[in-house]
């Protein structure tokens, strides 16, 4: 059974009809016209719905109970995956999966965050929340996959790092802030795909790479809405209009160039189809590991550096400008 978001209403409705038709027990030559004309309904339907999400049915869709994770995506896009356990100070933390697998025949290290499918996993793996040991657990493996000269590829789902009282205790933004620095400099082609919700420094924990991209209903931001809107507005009853105020999808990601690219969503979203999601996502990491393998490694960590450097610059440039015209006025005035 899927469960329909609240904007998908009309979707719900023509997949009842058809069903209803399905169930004829003899179909006639009308029934079988109206349920392919019902079939291109709901075809257009969905397109049109999904080619036309706001920022908060984005959230909601990224956030689907259905919605693959990590943990589907290691049995559907990679083989002989093996779970690497521990970060040598505290625990093994589950919300941040690690191991080698092979990418079409290739060695490579997959990390990404775990949320969970039912209640229990979910509490176990801290809804997807890294402690610090989560990421000094990605850290220590991806500097081992460096070392033997192995690809890594993160796949980012989490909506923030776990905001405890002993997470803060342990260092969780002094962790984050290591990881950022030593995936920046790791000599090995690294490739982040945001599959979900991408929040805050958690997300940015294992985000830096050669390769940005996210899914099409995915989202990737500074804060989730409900924390902008409990920060701005004091309520999270405003998380509608913080999501529609922070930019986060990826049509806007891509035109900031905060993200490489864009990975193209089954008809309806990832929830609806795992396997067609798996497969866009596996030709993207194999094309874009050819491309990265290809490059010397100094040149690629030169580029690495110089895109995250990069990243605001329009606002910098703005800024710059209207400074520029502000001073300019005030020189011409001085000197009239």
């Amino acid at each position: 059974m899927l469960d329909y978001l609240p904007f998908e209403q009309p979707i719900a409705d023509i997949e009842q009809q058809i069903e209803s038709l399905k169930k004829l027990p003899e179909p006639t030559a009308e029934s079988m016209q109206k349920l392919r004309h019902l079939r291109k309904q709901l075809a257009d339907t969905t397109r049109q719905i999904y080619d036309n999400l706001t920022p908060w049915q984005t959230v909601q869709v990224a956030r689907h109970k259905n919605r693959p994770h990590t943990v589907d995506y290691l049995s559907l896009v990679f083989d002989e995956f093996v779970e690497l356990h521990g970060d040598k100070f505290f625990r093994d933390d589950r919300a941040m999966r690690v191991g080698f697998a092979k990418l079409d025949g290739r060695k490579v290290l997959v990390v990404g965050h775990q949320k969970g499918r039912n209640f229990k996993d979910r509490t176990e793996n801290f809804f997807g929340c890294a402690h610090p040991e989560g990421y000094r657990k990605s850290m220590s493996k991806m500097r081992l996959a460096a070392k033997y000269h192995l690809p890594i590829i993160t796949f980012i789902d989490t909506p923030g790092a776990y905001p405890g009282i002993g997470a803060e205790e342990r260092g969780q933004a002094y962790v984050i802030a290591e990881n950022m620095f030593e995936m920046s400099r790791l000599k090995t082609p690294i490739v982040c795909i945001v599959i979900g919700e991408g929040g805050s420094g958690g997300a940015l924990g294992i985000g830096v790479g050669d390769r940005v991209a996210m899914l099409q209903h995915a989202y990737y931001s500074v804060i989730s809405p409900e924390g902008c809107a409990g920060i701005l507005w004091k309520s999270g009853e405003h998380a509608e209009k913080a999501a529609t105020a922070l930019k986060f999808t990826s049509k806007y990601l891509k035109e900031f160039q905060i993200v490489d690219d864009v990975i193209e969503e089954p008809l309806g979203g990832a929830h609806r189809d795992h396997h067609q999601t798996a497969a866009r996502i596996k030709s993207y990491l194999v094309k874009s590991m050819k491309e990265l393998t290809a490059c010397k490694i100094d040149e690629m960590l030169a580029n690495r550096y110089s895109k995250f450097r990069q990243m605001g610059r329009y606002l910098e440039s703005s800024l710059a400008d209207e400074e520029q015209t502000n001073s300019t006025a005030q020189f011409n005035g001085a000197i009239g």
